[in-house]
């Protein structure tokens, strides 16, 4: 940074350079710089979401953990399954379901697996155990699509900045 403040012209003069070079040089550190920040705040901010979500799932499992004890006791009937066969049972877990049915926006509150198992679930199916329209159990899945697409660009993009920086740490 100290490098960046010294004026140009008494760099130049210092380091016997031409002016050109010296804005080089000082562009460069700068660049630098300013990369390092961005590394930074990427990195507290993938910490900060990665808490929230820890957080969330501890507060998701406790609510949903009263309420598991009284489903378990039900019978086909209670769960909704159809007299023509079809199952209103799905793979998703009394927590998910209760995320998706209770939070105005559940896919920030799921974990990536659980958006992964969401996004698999047969349309009907979803829309049958959450008591929904198809239109809107398919509204949640793309949701959730989209939010677990942007969680791989993240993970991406950290990885990318972790391969940069380990490249970059033999600067001075």
């Amino acid at each position: 940074q100290a490098l960046i403040d010294v004026p140009r012209s008494e760099l130049a003069q210092e380091l016997a350079q031409s002016e050109t070079k010296i804005q080089v040089l000082q562009d460069t550190l700068q660049q630098v710089l300013d990369r390092r920040e961005e590394e930074r705040q990427s990195k507290q901010l993938l910490e900060l979401y990665l808490e929230a979500l820890k957080t969330e799932d501890r507060i998701l499992s406790k609510v949903a953990e009263p309420q598991a004890a009284p489903r378990r006791d039900m019978d086909v009937v209670d769960t909704g399954a159809s007299s023509t066969g079809t199952p209103a049972k799905t793979s998703l877990s009394d927590h998910i379901l209760a995320a998706l049915r209770e939070k105005p926006a559940p896919e920030l509150c799921l974990d990536s697996q659980d958006l992964e198992l969401v996004s698999k679930e047969d349309r009907a199916a979803l829309a049958l155990a959450l008591g929904w329209d198809k239109q809107k159990a398919g509204a949640l899945q793309e949701a959730c699509d989209q939010e677990l697409c942007k969680r791989l660009q993240q993970v991406q993009t950290l990885h990318s900045l972790r391969s940069t920086s380990k490249g970059k740490k033999t600067l001075p």
